[in-house]
């Protein structure tokens, strides 16, 4: 229970990697906000099995973000943000509209920076807490069709390194961890053979689960991650090796 009545907030917690994390740093011992933006059902589930909060907010509004972390703080000081939030417009850059690019940059890359200002005045002021941005692979190796996705994450670890370095003086960590080919919604809609042809670029030869991905950053948000600042954890089953 290393994380014993720690509050920790969880965008995109209603599903996925999200709702593994979620659950994960629960056990942990943390009181959890389960952050999502349309599905009350999944995330009110997931809140009630580990006896947490769902909050809704889009994490592209910075009013939203402000009202996620105020809602948080009514059970005690935020001590743990974890940035899960993620969405994905898929296609080719010559058929990809304005708007794919920028919605997806607006909630990957924008809601990381809004959350994370969101958060960081009264860490700061505590001199205690730790930040978990989730990346992802495509950010180190790149994905065919794409382009916003991965410029997104590229952001989200490049944003993570600075931060770190902005905001160790103050005790407070950011790292972040890029999940691999995850059996999730996101992954649901791809076909046999993509999936096929992903797997034969896995040395493990199999697609992660949520549950795998969990365990990291519980690491970092705990006592074990006390000296682990500004770094990215790549949990890919060997893909970008």
């Amino acid at each position: 229970m290393e994380l014993r009545d720690r509050v920790a907030i969880v965008t995109g917690g209603g599903r996925g990697i999200g709702a593994a994390i979620a659950a994960e740093l629960a056990m942990g011992g943390a009181r959890v906000v389960v952050v999502y933006h349309s599905n009350a059902t999944a995330a009110e589930a997931v809140a009630e099995a580990i006896d947490g909060v769902a909050v809704q907010g889009d994490v592209a509004d910075t009013s939203d973000c402000e009202r996620i972390v105020a809602a948080a703080a009514e059970l005690g000081e935020i001590a743990i943000l974890v940035n899960n939030a993620g969405i994905t417009r898929d296609t080719l850059v010559l058929r990809m509209k304005d708007e794919q690019f920028d919605d997806v940059l607006a909630t990957n890359t924008g809601g990381t920076f809004r959350m994370c200002r969101a958060v960081l005045p009264a860490m700061a002021k505590r001199r205690d807490g730790v930040i978990v941005n989730i990346a992802s692979v495509a950010a180190v190796r790149g994905n065919a069709a794409q382009v916003n996705y991965a410029a997104s994450k590229g952001a989200v670890v490049a944003l993570t390194k600075s931060l770190a370095k902005e905001m160790g003086r103050r005790n407070i960590r950011v790292n972040a961890v890029a999940p691999g080919f995850i059996a999730t919604d996101m992954t649901a809609h791809l076909d046999e053979r993509t999936v096929d042809n992903a797997l034969q670029q896995i040395p493990l030869r199999r697609m992660g689960k949520p549950e795998e991905i969990a365990p990291m950053v519980r690491f970092l948000c705990g006592p074990g991650g006390a000296y682990v600042t500004g770094q990215l954890f790549i949990v890919d089953g060997g893909l970008s090796a």
